[in-house]
């Protein structure tokens, strides 16, 4: 599950970028990527709680 999610980071930060650069998304683009950065942060929390 860790690596999927890192990998959905990495896309949804490329889209992010390609949404700067070219004026495309809008909105959308930065909600999806508010929701990956919480989404990587209970992640990074649930594996300090298992150590």
């Amino acid at each position: 599950m860790g690596k999927l999610l890192w990998w959905i980071i990495c896309i949804l930060i490329a889209f992010w970028l390609l949404g700067l650069l070219f004026k495309i998304g809008g909105g959308l683009i930065h909600i999806i990527l508010v929701i990956a950065g919480i989404m990587f942060f209970v992640q990074l929390l649930a594996g300090k709680k298992s150590l």
